[in-house]
């Protein structure tokens, strides 16, 4: 019996020739770069929906808030580690390994900068949000919707079917670019206090960075389709 080995795009097939010249063919589980960008991307979807759902009603469910995001963001930086280690193990890998490094460094910016606007909740004592905070927090969270199945079309080899992910994610990110216009506008026209549009701005223009952050997960999704389709 003959034996050959074909590692394709995040997967692998065995192949065996019997005694009469058959071919069998035998598919092994998924790589194990995809489950780790799969891992990624699905905990970024949970702190998401964590920060998107989660209601403040007094300044000590900050503290739950932004303990619950950190706990997220460390999961996350554990599956980046992850990664970076298997990839200086791996000899061949299924696309670039810069590709597979940028495309799980830039899922874990989106979560970072989810995670610090937590923070500056917390830092500013911030528990009511207005309908600008609203509007940014469920784009991101369509966004990373997006960002979710793109990953997992690109786990199972549908490259070109990610484009529309990619694309979806940047109209968002446009979006997102009006709330922020808007917010800002809207700011200094409405309120007083001075320290209170230090920090309501400075929130308005992290969300936007999450936005951006979001955008840059489809670049190089959008890259990795040029070299791979």
């Amino acid at each position: 019996m003959g034996v050959n080995l074909f590692s394709g795009f995040f997967s692998t097939s065995i192949y065996f020739w019997d005694c009469e010249g058959k071919i069998l063919v035998f598919k092994s589980k998924k790589d194990k770069f995809a489950t780790l960008l799969m891992n990624i991307s699905e905990n970024l979807k949970q702190s998401a929906d964590y920060f998107a759902d989660y209601k403040l009603n007094n300044v000590s469910d900050l503290k739950v808030f932004t303990e619950a995001m950190k706990e997220y963001e460390h999961k996350g930086d554990s599956f980046v580690h992850e990664v970076i280690k298997e990839l200086n193990k791996a000899f061949i890998t299924p696309i670039e390994r810069e590709d597979i490094l940028h495309l799980a460094m830039s899922m874990d910016d989106v979560l970072d900068g989810i995670e610090h606007t937590t923070a500056m909740f917390e830092m500013y004592s911030v528990i009511n949000t207005n309908e600008y905070m609203v509007k940014f927090v469920e784009n991101i969270r369509l966004a990373v919707y997006e960002i979710e199945k793109a990953v997992e079309l690109l786990s199972s080899k549908k490259l070109l079917q990610i484009s529309d992910h990619a694309i979806k994610i940047k109209e968002i990110e446009s979006i997102c670019d009006g709330i922020h216009r808007q917010s800002i506008k809207n700011l200094f026209a409405v309120e007083k206090d001075p320290i209170r549009i230090i920090q309501y701005k400075e929130i308005y223009e992290n969300l936007e960075e999450v936005a951006d952050c979001c955008q840059n997960v489809a670049n190089t999704l959008e890259t990795i389709i040029m070299k791979n389709a």
